[in-house]
């Protein structure tokens, strides 16, 4: 039990001489966490499109993924680009589904806002009736939209930005909004109104993940019109890219497409705002990779996700997951412990920098700590032999303090490593009771 004792003696100065280099690496630490701020929120808002489109079947992905890893992903409806945009714009929401160059980003946006990269094409469907192109032209098929004078078209809504595009389009045909009679509505309700032969045409540009467009690709009687002068709208229109529907690639089967479709497409990307956390950021694009990262109907694998189509700066944490992939401490941690290590690291290196020089004195302060508890006694030692010699008369009160001192000293707790230096005081104590009765025999 004795040694017990001493053991936890030696274990309570070495963590009272050690306690304040702790508090200072642990108060540097929790300042560098405080700064870094490394682990993510728990909730994101993702603003995506109607429902049933590419945007919104995209969103509901990136949440299943995101939702592994702990990270509630709120998916935001909305009719479009345009609406994204400006949701990013209000606040409102941390990352959103944005059509490339159909001018709704502005040139200050570029302060604003990041890309985590360009993630599919998505092409301008144009889908029209067998028995309207016969009944309005004489044939069923429809391979200029100068052929589409009179008809009744469906163009999506002003959110999604199509209007303004296929206005452009007709401009370039030298027609006029008037020449047709559009109608804008939403995708879903567009696509009722166009089955129901309310609308002779339905525009809307989507991805072809998108359950309406998959649908309509396979409905009797609908045909998907052929943009023969694809080559001709990219050039004029730079944002634009000829994209080929190769024959046969809805249902092989049925041959569906029987012929291969030219289109033109946009890509569209993924833009968030500069503030939302590189950790999320992180998330977002790993899962791009494996999402839109294989072969698909318009691209090879690997195509996607592309940072070097994007109008807005590429976010550095999508650069390092497209180029690298997966963080190497992620392929065996935990994702919030991986995150917290890479995201720290740099910092904890310049503490423990700091602290490592500090920590030199350590030893020197816990064998003053010890030490001091038995010096502080040799000055009044000091004091008592130095009055001896001046008040040799005082000889008596004098042994009584001396004895009073020793019987202190005795209850000093050392460690059993310093016990040398209690014996070495009890000796010195004997040697000045020694000196003052000497002096008192003298006196």
């Amino acid at each position: 039990m004795p040694r017990l004792r001493f053991s936890l003696l030696s274990l309570r100065d070495l963590l009272a001489s050690v306690g304040p280099f702790v508090l200072l690496t642990a108060g540097l630490l929790w300042l560098a966490y405080w700064w870094l701020d490394p682990n993510p929120p728990q909730r994101v808002v993702l603003a995506t499109g109607p429902e049933q489109s590419a945007y919104d079947t995209f969103g509901q992905r990136y949440a299943e993924a995101l939702r592994a890893y702990g990270i509630t992903v709120e998916l935001l409806p909305s009719d479009g680009s345009a609406d994204n945009v400006e949701l990013l714009r209000s606040g409102h929401a941390d990352l959103a589904f944005v059509q490339g160059g159909s001018g709704h980003l502005q040139r200050d946006d570029e302060d604003r806002f990041q890309t985590l990269g360009s993630l599919f094409v998505e092409p301008l469907w144009l889908f029209y009736h067998e028995a309207s192109a016969q009944r309005l032209n004489g044939s069923d098929q429809v391979s200029a939209l100068t052929e589409l004078r009179g008809w009744r078209v469906s163009v999506d809504t002003e959110g999604s930005g199509v209007p303004q595009l296929f206005n452009r389009l007709l401009d370039a045909n030298r027609l006029e909004p008037t020449d047709l009679h559009l109608t804008q509505l939403a995708q879903t309700p567009g696509t009722v109104a166009f089955l129901e032969q309310q609308v002779d045409a339905l525009v809307f540009a989507s991805a072809p993940e998108s359950p309406l467009v998959q649908m309509l690709l396979q409905t009797p009687g609908v045909q998907l019109m052929n943009f023969q002068q694809a080559q001709a709208y990219a050039r004029r229109f730079g944002f634009l890219t000829p994209v080929v529907l190769p024959q046969g690639v809805v249902d092989l089967a049925t041959n569906r497409p029987a012929q291969d479709v030219h289109l033109v497409a946009s890509t569209t990307s993924l833009v968030t705002r500069n503030e939302t956390h590189p950790a999320i950021l992180q998330l977002f694009a790993q899962t791009a990779l494996d999402l839109h990262g294989p072969p698909g109907w318009f691209n090879r694998a690997r195509e996607y996700p592309n940072l070097q189509l994007g109008e807005l700066p590429a976010s550095p944490e999508a650069e390092r997951a497209i180029r690298n992939g997966k963080p190497l401490l992620q392929r065996y941690l935990p994702f919030w412990l991986a995150n917290l290590v890479e995201r720290m690291w740099l910092a904890m290196g310049l503490i423990i920098a700091l602290v490592l020089p500090l920590s030199r004195i350590l030893p020197p302060l816990y064998n003053f700590r010890i030490r001091s508890r038995v010096f502080r006694w040799y000055a009044e030692l000091r004091d008592i032999e130095t009055r001896a010699e001046a008040e040799v008369a005082a000889i008596e009160g004098l042994l009584r303090e001396l004895d009073d001192l020793e019987h202190r000293a005795e209850k000093i707790s050392l460690p059993l490593a310093y016990t040398d230096e209690l014996y070495a005081l009890r000796h010195h104590i004997e040697l000045v009771r020694q000196r003052l009765h000497r002096l008192g025999e003298q006196g």
